[in-house]
Protein backbone atom coordinates (compact mmCIF):
# COMPACT_ATOMS: atom_id res chain seq x y z
CA UNK A 1 0.00 0.00 0.00
CA UNK A 2 0.90 3.48 -0.61
CA UNK A 3 2.51 5.36 2.38
CA UNK A 4 -0.36 7.96 3.17
CA UNK A 5 2.86 10.28 4.53
CA UNK A 6 4.35 10.07 1.35
CA UNK A 7 3.22 12.57 -1.96
CA UNK A 8 4.86 12.24 -5.08
CA UNK A 9 5.64 15.33 -7.39
CA UNK A 10 7.10 15.94 -10.46
CA UNK A 11 9.52 19.43 -10.32
CA UNK A 12 11.08 20.42 -13.06
CA UNK A 13 11.84 16.70 -14.54
CA UNK A 14 12.46 15.20 -11.05
CA UNK A 15 10.35 12.73 -9.19
CA UNK A 16 10.54 13.63 -5.51
CA UNK A 17 8.97 12.57 -2.72
CA UNK A 18 7.48 15.14 -0.39
CA UNK A 19 6.78 13.92 3.52
CA UNK A 20 4.32 14.90 6.37
CA UNK A 21 3.11 17.53 5.00
CA UNK A 22 0.57 18.14 7.22
CA UNK A 23 3.40 18.42 10.10
CA UNK A 24 3.03 21.64 11.90
CA UNK A 25 6.08 23.49 11.22
CA UNK A 26 4.77 27.03 13.51
CA UNK A 27 3.49 25.98 16.14
CA UNK A 28 2.02 29.31 16.77
CA UNK A 29 0.31 29.93 13.26
CA UNK A 30 -0.44 26.56 12.77
CA UNK A 31 1.71 26.28 9.67
CA UNK A 32 2.17 23.65 8.15
CA UNK A 33 5.20 21.50 6.02
CA UNK A 34 3.31 21.65 3.08
CA UNK A 35 2.46 24.97 3.23
CA UNK A 36 6.19 26.01 3.39
CA UNK A 37 7.35 24.01 0.31
CA UNK A 38 4.01 26.00 -1.39
CA UNK A 39 5.99 29.32 -0.34
CA UNK A 40 9.13 27.96 -1.45
CA UNK A 41 7.39 26.72 -4.42
CA UNK A 42 6.15 30.52 -5.21
CA UNK A 43 9.10 32.42 -4.22
CA UNK A 44 11.50 30.30 -6.28
CA UNK A 45 11.46 32.16 -9.40
CA UNK A 46 12.86 35.21 -7.45
CA UNK A 47 14.55 33.35 -4.44
CA UNK A 48 16.53 31.17 -6.65
CA UNK A 49 18.79 33.97 -8.67
CA UNK A 50 19.84 35.23 -5.21
CA UNK A 51 21.02 31.77 -4.53
CA UNK A 52 22.82 30.90 -7.86
CA UNK A 53 26.07 29.79 -7.30
CA UNK A 54 26.63 30.46 -3.89
CA UNK A 55 26.83 27.54 -1.57
CA UNK A 56 23.76 26.88 0.80
CA UNK A 57 24.03 26.52 4.32
CA UNK A 58 21.03 25.44 5.94
CA UNK A 59 18.87 25.51 9.32
CA UNK A 60 16.81 22.60 9.77
CA UNK A 61 13.84 22.16 12.18
CA UNK A 62 13.01 18.29 12.28
CA UNK A 63 9.74 19.10 14.54
CA UNK A 64 8.84 22.26 13.68
CA UNK A 65 10.00 25.94 15.15
CA UNK A 66 8.56 24.89 18.76
CA UNK A 67 11.56 22.33 19.18
CA UNK A 68 15.15 21.76 18.52
CA UNK A 69 17.29 23.18 15.30
CA UNK A 70 20.53 22.48 13.64
CA UNK A 71 23.23 23.92 11.01
CA UNK A 72 23.93 22.24 8.30
CA UNK A 73 26.73 22.55 5.74
CA UNK A 74 27.54 19.41 3.92
CA UNK A 75 25.34 18.24 1.25
CA UNK A 76 22.96 15.45 3.92
CA UNK A 77 23.08 11.87 3.46
CA UNK A 78 20.99 10.08 0.93
CA UNK A 79 20.97 12.77 -1.45
CA UNK A 80 20.74 12.12 -4.72
CA UNK A 81 23.37 11.92 -7.65
CA UNK A 82 21.56 14.84 -9.31
CA UNK A 83 22.23 17.44 -6.69
CA UNK A 84 24.29 19.88 -7.58
CA UNK A 85 27.48 20.26 -5.02
CA UNK A 86 31.02 22.01 -4.43
CA UNK A 87 33.71 21.17 -2.06
CA UNK A 88 35.17 24.32 -0.79
CA UNK A 89 38.03 23.60 2.14
CA UNK A 90 36.87 20.17 3.72
CA UNK A 91 32.81 21.32 3.12
CA UNK A 92 30.96 19.70 0.81
CA UNK A 93 28.11 22.29 0.06
CA UNK A 94 24.87 21.81 -2.10
CA UNK A 95 24.16 24.39 -4.98
CA UNK A 96 20.37 25.51 -5.78
CA UNK A 97 20.40 26.00 -9.49
CA UNK A 98 16.86 25.04 -9.35
CA UNK A 99 13.65 24.23 -8.14
CA UNK A 100 14.20 20.70 -7.77
CA UNK A 101 16.87 21.33 -5.34
CA UNK A 102 14.96 23.52 -3.45
CA UNK A 103 12.44 21.85 -2.90
CA UNK A 104 14.43 18.37 -1.86
CA UNK A 105 16.23 20.55 0.48
CA UNK A 106 13.09 22.66 1.95
CA UNK A 107 10.80 18.94 2.19
CA UNK A 108 14.09 17.93 4.97
CA UNK A 109 13.07 20.56 7.05
CA UNK A 110 15.39 22.90 6.24
CA UNK A 111 13.44 26.91 6.96
CA UNK A 112 16.34 29.03 6.37
CA UNK A 113 18.82 28.96 4.07
CA UNK A 114 21.88 31.12 4.77
CA UNK A 115 25.12 32.15 1.67
CA UNK A 116 28.33 34.03 1.34
CA UNK A 117 29.02 36.68 0.04
CA UNK A 118 30.68 35.40 -2.97
CA UNK A 119 30.36 32.62 -5.57
CA UNK A 120 31.91 29.57 -6.85
CA UNK A 121 32.92 29.49 -10.51
CA UNK A 122 34.29 26.32 -11.78
CA UNK A 123 34.54 24.73 -8.59
CA UNK A 124 36.78 28.16 -7.01
CA UNK A 125 35.32 30.72 -4.75
CA UNK A 126 35.53 34.33 -6.45
CA UNK A 127 35.97 37.49 -4.77
CA UNK A 128 32.83 38.47 -3.19
CA UNK A 129 30.07 40.54 -5.65
CA UNK A 130 28.30 42.36 -2.58
CA UNK A 131 28.58 43.71 0.79
CA UNK A 132 26.36 43.63 3.87
CA UNK A 133 25.70 45.36 6.88
CA UNK A 134 23.95 43.64 9.24
CA UNK A 135 21.85 45.75 11.79
CA UNK A 136 21.20 44.01 14.94
CA UNK A 137 19.13 45.61 17.65
CA UNK A 138 20.17 45.38 21.16
CA UNK A 139 16.44 45.03 23.10
CA UNK A 140 14.72 47.67 23.36
CA UNK A 141 15.56 48.53 20.12
CA UNK A 142 14.35 47.08 17.38
CA UNK A 143 12.92 47.65 13.76
CA UNK A 144 12.36 51.76 14.47
CA UNK A 145 15.76 52.01 15.44
CA UNK A 146 17.22 49.83 12.73
CA UNK A 147 15.44 51.92 10.21
CA UNK A 148 17.13 55.42 11.69
CA UNK A 149 20.60 53.03 11.54
CA UNK A 150 19.97 52.15 7.94
CA UNK A 151 19.47 55.95 7.18
CA UNK A 152 22.68 56.78 8.40
CA UNK A 153 24.74 54.21 6.46
CA UNK A 154 23.08 54.70 2.99
CA UNK A 155 23.65 58.40 3.50
CA UNK A 156 27.69 57.34 3.81
CA UNK A 157 27.80 54.72 1.26
CA UNK A 158 26.12 56.62 -1.39
CA UNK A 159 29.05 59.44 -1.03
CA UNK A 160 31.56 56.39 -1.71
CA UNK A 161 28.98 55.71 -5.40
CA UNK A 162 27.39 52.63 -3.85
CA UNK A 163 23.35 51.90 -4.09
CA UNK A 164 21.59 50.23 -1.00
CA UNK A 165 19.52 47.83 -0.59
CA UNK A 166 17.55 46.91 2.47
CA UNK A 167 16.28 43.96 4.14
CA UNK A 168 13.97 43.32 6.76
CA UNK A 169 16.02 39.99 8.23
CA UNK A 170 12.82 37.96 9.40
CA UNK A 171 14.14 37.97 12.51
CA UNK A 172 14.58 41.00 14.78
CA UNK A 173 16.73 43.48 12.65
CA UNK A 174 17.79 44.39 9.06
CA UNK A 175 20.55 43.97 5.91
CA UNK A 176 21.37 46.23 3.98
CA UNK A 177 23.14 45.03 0.62
CA UNK A 178 25.41 46.76 -1.90
CA UNK A 179 26.49 44.93 -5.09
CA UNK A 180 30.68 45.32 -5.78
CA UNK A 181 32.69 44.65 -9.11
CA UNK A 182 34.66 41.60 -7.65
CA UNK A 183 37.90 43.07 -7.62
CA UNK A 184 38.12 43.39 -3.96
CA UNK A 185 38.98 40.32 -1.46
CA UNK A 186 36.65 38.84 1.37
CA UNK A 187 39.10 40.59 3.63
CA UNK A 188 38.95 43.82 2.09
CA UNK A 189 35.26 44.39 1.63
CA UNK A 190 35.58 42.92 6.17
CA UNK A 191 38.26 45.89 6.40
CA UNK A 192 36.19 48.18 4.18
CA UNK A 193 33.07 47.67 6.64
CA UNK A 194 34.61 47.31 9.69
CA UNK A 195 36.29 50.68 8.89
CA UNK A 196 32.40 51.94 7.76
CA UNK A 197 31.27 50.85 10.98
CA UNK A 198 33.95 52.11 13.49
CA UNK A 199 33.64 55.78 11.93
CA UNK A 200 29.38 55.97 11.67
CA UNK A 201 29.43 54.39 15.77
CA UNK A 202 32.26 57.81 16.01
CA UNK A 203 29.45 60.16 14.53
CA UNK A 204 26.91 58.15 15.84
CA UNK A 205 27.68 57.00 19.75
CA UNK A 206 23.59 57.27 21.01
CA UNK A 207 22.07 54.90 18.06
CA UNK A 208 25.30 52.51 17.21
CA UNK A 209 27.57 49.96 18.03
CA UNK A 210 30.83 48.29 16.36
CA UNK A 211 31.94 45.81 18.52
CA UNK A 212 29.35 43.56 20.34
CA UNK A 213 29.90 44.93 23.58
CA UNK A 214 26.84 43.02 25.79
CA UNK A 215 26.98 46.24 28.11
CA UNK A 216 26.81 48.27 25.69
CA UNK A 217 24.22 46.65 22.96
CA UNK A 218 20.97 47.71 24.94
CA UNK A 219 19.36 50.01 23.21
CA UNK A 220 21.48 50.06 20.37
CA UNK A 221 22.08 48.97 16.60
CA UNK A 222 25.27 46.77 16.09
CA UNK A 223 26.24 47.34 12.85
CA UNK A 224 27.78 44.01 12.37
CA UNK A 225 30.59 44.44 9.58
CA UNK A 226 31.84 40.86 9.97
CA UNK A 227 28.99 39.05 7.96
CA UNK A 228 31.46 39.83 5.05
CA UNK A 229 34.47 37.41 6.37
CA UNK A 230 34.79 34.86 3.50
CA UNK A 231 33.36 31.79 6.16
CA UNK A 232 30.44 33.73 7.31
CA UNK A 233 26.92 33.48 5.67
CA UNK A 234 23.69 35.63 6.01
CA UNK A 235 20.12 34.86 5.50
CA UNK A 236 19.30 34.50 2.02
CA UNK A 237 16.62 37.56 0.97
CA UNK A 238 13.07 35.54 0.54
CA UNK A 239 14.44 33.01 2.81
CA UNK A 240 11.24 32.02 5.42
CA UNK A 241 12.87 32.05 9.20
CA UNK A 242 12.62 30.19 12.18
CA UNK A 243 10.62 32.31 14.26
CA UNK A 244 7.65 32.02 16.12
CA UNK A 245 5.74 33.08 12.91
CA UNK A 246 6.80 32.41 9.59
CA UNK A 247 8.44 35.88 8.75
CA UNK A 248 10.53 36.37 5.38
CA UNK A 249 13.88 37.91 5.14
CA UNK A 250 12.04 40.52 2.68
CA UNK A 251 13.18 43.21 0.55
CA UNK A 252 11.77 46.70 1.39
CA UNK A 253 11.18 50.32 -0.34
CA UNK A 254 13.60 52.98 1.34
CA UNK A 255 10.30 54.76 1.28
CA UNK A 256 8.90 52.69 4.19
CA UNK A 257 12.67 52.67 5.90
CA UNK A 258 12.16 56.63 6.26
CA UNK A 259 8.76 55.84 7.52
CA UNK A 260 9.92 53.52 9.95
CA UNK A 261 12.56 55.90 11.47
CA UNK A 262 10.04 58.71 11.50
CA UNK A 263 7.59 55.88 13.39
CA UNK A 264 8.08 53.11 15.24
CA UNK A 265 5.31 51.54 14.90
CA UNK A 266 5.54 51.75 11.13
CA UNK A 267 7.71 48.85 10.27
CA UNK A 268 7.78 45.17 11.09
CA UNK A 269 9.08 41.61 9.73
CA UNK A 270 6.72 40.56 6.88
CA UNK A 271 4.95 36.55 6.53
CA UNK A 272 5.23 34.67 3.42
CA UNK A 273 1.60 35.55 2.35
CA UNK A 274 2.54 39.40 2.31
CA UNK A 275 5.97 38.73 0.45
CA UNK A 276 4.10 36.90 -2.26
CA UNK A 277 1.25 39.78 -2.44
CA UNK A 278 4.13 42.29 -3.04
CA UNK A 279 6.19 40.49 -5.68
CA UNK A 280 2.90 40.33 -7.46
CA UNK A 281 2.81 44.02 -7.08
CA UNK A 282 6.31 45.60 -6.79
CA UNK A 283 8.20 42.59 -8.32
CA UNK A 284 11.85 41.86 -7.11
CA UNK A 285 12.97 44.79 -5.38
CA UNK A 286 16.69 43.30 -5.29
CA UNK A 287 16.55 42.67 -8.76
CA UNK A 288 19.40 45.42 -9.62
CA UNK A 289 21.82 43.41 -7.13
CA UNK A 290 21.79 40.80 -9.35
CA UNK A 291 24.01 42.89 -11.75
Amino acid sequence: MPDPQVTRVEVGGRTLRLTSLDKVMYPATETTKGEVLAYYAQVAPVLLPHLADRPVTRVRWPHGTGDASFFEKNVPSGAPSWLPRVQVDDVTYPLMPDQATLTYLVNLNALELHVPQWTVVDGEPQHPNRLVIDLDPGPPAGLHECARAALVVRERLERLGMELYPVTSGSKGMQLYAGLGGDLSSAQVRDLAQQLAQELTGEHPDLLLWRMTKTLRPGKVFLDWSQNVAAKTTISPYSMRGRDDPWVAAPRTWDEVEEGAEDPEALRQLETHEVLERLDRDGDLLEDLLG
